[in-house]
């Protein structure tokens, strides 16, 4: 038995001006063939439960590439058909018996609008009749092509996305017992007219609880083998952004589609949920000041790179400074060139320096306004280190040079690659001690909470600026399909 397994993931955010090139992807893990067993083997990720399956079963695996680049723009053609190519090469050479994916589900190129939809299209083309398992992530936009062109799919249950492992093996198991007779799946899927709001999807929250809740529900009951809802991506403008639902059923076309209408309804009881209610920086900030228990943690969340933010807009560090706020640890401002800076003039020295605003937004209106910052370089870094929390555990992350740099109570890690502050060893790894901390502010929505959610005594959402914003009214759609809630109101969606 040859299986072919391949990683391949980006979430795009078509209002973000960073650029996704083959060296975004190179920045945050790119492998081939042998290193991607090395680099993924015994991590909390799916392909390394389909590595590990597969090994279980004696099969000889062929791993192209293990590629994942931090969201961002969108995907340029050269790095989209590149990747697309390594993954293709082992199929049109002949002998593979099955393919296990982990993918994203919201990937969109320069040229092509459904990134993973258009890779599964060409492996079909190739390889019509081997089967393919695919892990998603739970903020795919899902379309038909991608459901119409693989055998079984899941999407990840938690976000933060602490059971990505867990979602490979399930589906995996899946695939292999097709593979081996036990089972006959077949797979439905439908979409949900909402655009919900990132912030409005953490798992431990309603509305997302109890709709993930009801896909372990679903799964309990034979013949359901898997039942995703999934989120959705909002901040990219694509015909098929928005909530849907995929279900697998053993052999039960009947039972898969009973299953998604099921889900589909209870997503559209829970739709106003689904959408984040804004309220004042200075009065979050008020009550955070007051509040006597720390650490606290504030999310400057429209600046999250884990959205495709630039994570350099300094709008709600500029404001926790100008209050006065003591104890702060901010993670992270990406600004190469001041961290450049601050390593030429080491640990110790005091300097001024323009520190973030180095990119602007065209796609909102938002030029870059560095922050004229005097202070202290308290630490100096290479940016490596191993993630020990729930979320990628066991993958090394690189964060480029990197800096500490404190100014008037507060040490702000600077860094020269993107990195969403998941896991508290973003802190602790740069000699900050987290739960020293008064305050912890994070440029974050969700993911924040794997690492910094067990620590927090309080948290308050700042809503600052950024293309991860959660102001529909900041963001231009021109293609996403209409009507959807909240663009249009319920009454629109309902009448279609």
């Amino acid at each position: 038995m040859r299986i072919l397994t391949a990683m391949m993931k980006h979430e795009t955010n078509s209002f973000s001006p960073v650029k996704t090139d083959l060296a975004r992807f190179e920045a945050w893990g790119l492998h081939r063939n042998e290193a991607v067993l090395e680099a993924y083997r015994g991590t909390n990720m799916p392909i390394a439960a389909y590595i590990e399956l597969a090994e279980q079963r004696g099969a000889e695996i062929v791993a192209p590439v293990a590629s994942e680049a931090m969201p961002s723009g969108l995907v340029e053609r050269e790095a989209y058909e590149t990747l697309v190519t390594w993954i293709l090469e082992p199929l049109q050479e002949g002998g593979i018996d099955a393919v296990f994916l982990d993918l994203h589900g919201a990937m969109t190129a320069e040229h092509v609008p459904d990134g993973e939809g258009e890779l599964l299209r060409r492996i079909r083309e190739i390889a019509p009749d081997v089967p393919i398992a695919v892990t998603l992530d739970m903020h795919t936009n899902l379309t038909e092509t991608m459901v119409s062109n693989c055998d079984v799919m899941i999407g990840y249950k938690s976000y933060p996305h602490t059971d990505m492992y867990d979602v490979g093996k399930q589906i995996g198991i899946v695939l292999w017992d097709k593979i081996e007779g036990r089972t006959n799946p077949v797979m439905v899927w439908g979409p949900a007219p909402v655009l919900a709001q990132t912030l409005r999807m953490g798992t431990s929250d309603e509305p997302m609880k109890s709709l993930q809740d009801a896909t372990r529900q679903e799964e309990a009951q034979a013949p359901i083998l898997a039942a995703t809802v999934f989120g959705g991506f909002p901040m990219v403008d694509v015909e098929h952004a928005g909530v849907s639902v995929v279900t697998v059923a053993d052999g039960n076309l009947d039972a898969a589609e009973a299953c998604r209408n099921r889900l589909l309804e209870q997503v559209w009881q829970v739709h106003e949920d689904l959408v984040y209610e804004h309220r004042t920086m200075a009065g979050a900030l008020t009550e955070a000041k007051e509040r006597n228990v720390a650490p606290i943690v504030l999310l400057d969340h429209a600046d999250n790179v884990g959205s495709g933010g630039t994570s350099d807009v300094m709008t709600v560090i500029e404001a926790v400074i100008k209050r006065g706020l003591q104890g702060v640890a901010v993670a992270t401002v990406f600004d190469p060139e001041a961290a450049a800076q601050m390593h030429a003039a080491g640990e110790g020295a005091v300097i001024e320096t323009n520190l973030g605003g180095k990119l602007a937004m065209p796609s909102i209106g938002l030029e870059g306004r560095p922050l004229r910052l005097s202070g202290k370089v308290l630490k100096i870094t290479d940016g490596r280190w191993i993630v020990r929390g729930p979320m990628y555990t066991g993958v090394e992350v690189d964060t480029g040079p990197t800096a500490v740099f404190e100014t008037g109570g507060v040490k702000i890690v600077v860094t020269s690659k993107h990195h969403e502050p998941w896991d508290s060893g973003i802190l602790s790894e740069n000699g900050i001690d987290p739960l020293a901390c008064r305050y912890i502010l994070l440029k974050s929505r969700i993911h924040y909470r794997a690492g910094f959610a067990p620590l927090a005594k309080a948290t308050y959402t700042l809503d600052g600026e950024g293309v991860t914003t959660s102001d529909n009214s900041i963001l231009t759609y021109e293609n996403i399909r209409r009507p959807i809630y909240p663009l249009d109101p319920a009454e629109a969606v309902e009448q279609m």
